[in-house]
């Protein structure tokens, strides 16, 4: 038995994933307490060409050396700023400071390294054991039958041989797959003795404590999740854009290694990397500085592409575990951000973390996300999402796309998007609340952009993070509304709880319906049409409905866009979530007012609820016809989504039915951030920051508004598109704007 080979053979498996990557050149000297004056690693090669000199040392005190260890737990990796004001402030020189941290990293990578050797040892010398016993019993094999000696020529000595290298192979394949799971982080079978897999072993101990996270020290101690999200049933499995994935793994845990280290100091480095608006508002990258402290660790910015990045931090009522697992679960994190996430699935899982937490989880995803305006292509992204935890309550998820280290086959396969490192920093607080820096960085192709929406993406309020953490903060509000006794309401007298949670569960699927139709992702199969009466503006779809029991049978027709109207946001919501103001525009009120039967609030404030209508009839046939209604609004936007209903579906819904076979076809209308079309924001550069636009609209005075419809122009699905359907869908858009406009007194 080859006990030296076997040993290199485990030397390389453990040199692949054990120390990690040290982000500054180790400096080998004496120790960590002491430095040569003015000397460094290059000062070191050049004298060694001349006359030998005396090198001086300077011993720290150890007050120095208390400092220096106390800033070294929390900060292994200080930067220049800091190792000046550490010299400051201990009376030292900078690059002594400097050189005193290199020798402190490379004492704990070498007491590391001799930690790993010694229990390499310790296995080599256990193995060298077991090869000493194979070759006793070798020269006095015994029967298995009888228990006596066996007879000479029952088995030669080639069989012996053979059987004594099978066991070496079986043995040597369950060691490598001890250390693949340890070290690379996904799990490899092996028939002979599985091992459970270790997770991912990364030395990512950075400090994010300059941004008001604690310390990184590993603790596996699990938190209680807060709520239950459900069943994750309201997203359709989203099916891989492949059918084949061929990639190299061990890249994948690369990418996502350096992907975490540069989120993690994204999330804590303040000015110049990041730049507040001039109004104090959104912070923005500084492009500039960006390259000069990050190298891109998926390839270089194609030409053509427009880079958007954006920072947002934010307190959100949901422990730091309950939040990481609803972001590693593909449905629910899809069902988190219902319009900004359109469709998302889990392709592989390379790591599904340590023990029964999600720390050190890493798997390949895709997504689809979506910004509620036909004018805005879907942008459709593979990525790798990894999570780690870096102390107790302190956790980390990062997304980097992948699409730059795959193989040629695959490497167009999301032509308009790519994901830069971005996803948040999550710290538990004292009070059942949660803090969170989030980082969003992205680049894309703006070619396929409207003009109308391209202010929107490049002042970031179109996908930035100011939007994931508002929407991330009104759904955790929702849900401790939800979780409460009594759900608040003006009226909700007959409706039993169990009816209240299915009213809610039909206006998420009704909600989720429009922002797939306004902005026609792959959820339903849409066929785009191009009729010569209708605006370049207005994008007008077709589907036909078979067997989904959720929508009326037949040709359904979608026709959605986008225009800017000169009123602030709240003044636009404020009017069309107003029943008494309803019959200003809508068409289904036939003129007269509504009334408000039913309200279930989903938050604060009364915009934030699910309301039932019921508007005069003319006929005794509209008197059987509701209006089911759902409003939200906050810092990232507001929603206005409507559908009629009849009489008994929604009697049977609010008894605790089941409310997936309630037919709906909604319509609606999608609020974004007041971006004047004048205005020419982007990313900050060297020459300062840039104004942002506000919610209220102090610098456009405005609002982009997304107006869609859905409508059953054929109950035969099998029945052929007129222009005159189209002509009518397109006509109740233009219509409908012009009310708004004339009620709300815009020219």
């Amino acid at each position: 038995m080859d006990g030296l080979a076997e040993m290199g053979l485990i030397r390389e498996n453990f040199d692949l994933g054990l120390v990690g990557r040290m982000k500054e050149d180790g400096y080998e000297s004496r120790s960590g307490s002491d430095n040569f004056e003015g000397a460094s690693g290059d000062d070191e090669d050049a004298a060694a060409d001349g006359p030998p000199k005396k090198k001086k040392y300077h011993r720290h005190t150890p007050r120095q050396i208390q400092e220096l260890e106390s800033f070294f737990k929390e900060c292994p990796h200080p930067d220049e700023k800091q190792r000046t004001e550490l010299s400051r402030r201990l009376g030292l020189e900078s690059k002594q400071i400097k050189f005193w941290f290199q020798n402190r990293r490379t004492q704990m990578k070498t007491r590391l390294e001799r930690h790993e050797n010694l229990i390499l040892r310790q296995e080599y010398d256990k193995l060298r054991a077991e090869n000493d016993l194979l070759k006793q019993a070798m020269t006095s094999p015994i029967c298995n039958s009888c228990g006596g000696p066996a007879v000479p020529g029952e088995i030669s000595y080639e069989g012996h041989q053979l059987k004594i290298e099978n066991a070496r192979l079986k043995d040597e394949l369950s060691r490598i797959c001890a250390l693949t799971n340890k070290f690379l982080g996904w799990p490899l079978s092996s028939s002979a003795s599985p091992i459970p897999s270790q997770g991912l072993n990364s030395n990512l101990e950075l400090a994010v404590g300059r941004n008001g996270f604690g310390g990184l020290n590993n603790a596996g101690n699990t938190l209680p999740m807060e709520f239950d999200f459900g069943d994750g049933d309201m997203m359709p499995l989203m099916k891989p854009m492949a059918n084949e994935i061929h990639y190299d793994r061990s890249a994948f845990v690369d990418v996502a290694l350096a992907a975490m280290d540069e989120l993690i100091k994204m999330a804590q480095m303040d000015n110049p990397l990041w730049i507040r608006g001039l109004d104090g508002g959104m912070e923005t990258l500084n492009l500039e500085e960006y390259r000069r402290t990050f190298s891109s660790c998926i390839g270089i910015k194609p030409s053509c592409y427009t880079t958007e990045a954006t920072r947002e931090n934010g307190l959100v009522f949901l422990r730091s575990m309950a939040l990481v697992e609803t972001l590693m679960d593909a449905n629910r994190w899809a069902e988190m951000f219902p319009c900004m996430i359109s469709r998302a699935a889990t392709i592989d899982v390379l790591s599904s973390g340590t023990g029964v937490t999600r720390d050190n989880a890493l798997q390949v995803m895709d997504a689809e996300f979506q910004v509620l305006s036909p004018l805005v292509p879907v942008r459709q992204v593979r990525f790798v999402r990894f999570c780690k935890q870096h102390s107790e309550g302190v956790w980390a998820v990062v997304d980097v796309s992948i699409d730059a280290i795959q193989d040629g086959a695959n490497s167009q396969m999301f032509p308009n998007c790519r994901r830069l490192p971005s996803g948040c920093v999550i710290q538990d607080m004292d009070n059942k609340y949660s803090k969170i820096a989030w980082v969003e960085h992205s680049e894309y192709d703006d070619s396929a952009v409207h003009h109308l929406l391209r202010p929107l993406l490049s002042s970031g309020f179109g996908f930035g993070a100011h939007r994931w953490v508002a929407t991330l903060q009104r759904q955790c509000d929702c849900l401790a509304v939800l979780m409460s006794p009594d759900i608040p309401g003006e009226d909700n007298t007959g409706i039993t709880p169990a009816g209240r949670k299915s009213i809610l569960k039909l206006a998420q699927r009704m909600t989720y319906n429009f922002c797939a139709g306004v902005c026609a992702s792959s959820v339903h199969k849409w066929d785009k049409l191009s009729v010569g009466n209708v605006g370049e503006d207005v994008r007008v779809m077709t589907r036909k409905n078979i067997n989904d029991p959720g929508e009326p049978h037949g040709v359904v027709l979608s026709a959605a866009t986008s225009v800017w109207i000169p009123i602030t946001q709240q003044r636009l919501f404020d009017f069309l979530r107003d029943e008494r103001m309803r019959s200003q525009w809508d068409i289904l009120s036939n003129g007269g007012p509504m009334q408000e039967m039913v309200n279930v609030a989903k938050g604060p404030g009364h915009g934030n609820c699910v309301s039932l209508l019921r508007g005069s009839a003319i006929n005794a046939n509209e008197n059987n016809m509701l209006i089911l209604q759902e409003t939200w609004c906050d810092a990232s936007g507001a929603l206005v989504v409507y559908a009629p209903v009849d009489v008994s579906s929604m009697s049977v819904v609010m008894n605790g039915g089941d409310s997936a076979y309630v037919a709906l076809l909604p319509s609606g209308f999608a609020i974004l951030p007041g971006i004047s079309p004048s205005y020419h924001g982007g990313q900050c550069n060297s020459n300062g920051p840039l104004g942002k636009p506000d919610i209220d609209g102090s610098i456009s005075s405005g609002c982009l508004v997304t107006v869609g419809f859905q409508i059953l122009v054929n109950s035969i699905p099998t029945a052929k598109l007129t222009e005159e359907s189209v002509e009518t869908v397109n006509n109740l858009i233009s219509c409908t704007i012009q009310k708004i406009k004339a009620a709300l007194t815009v020219t």
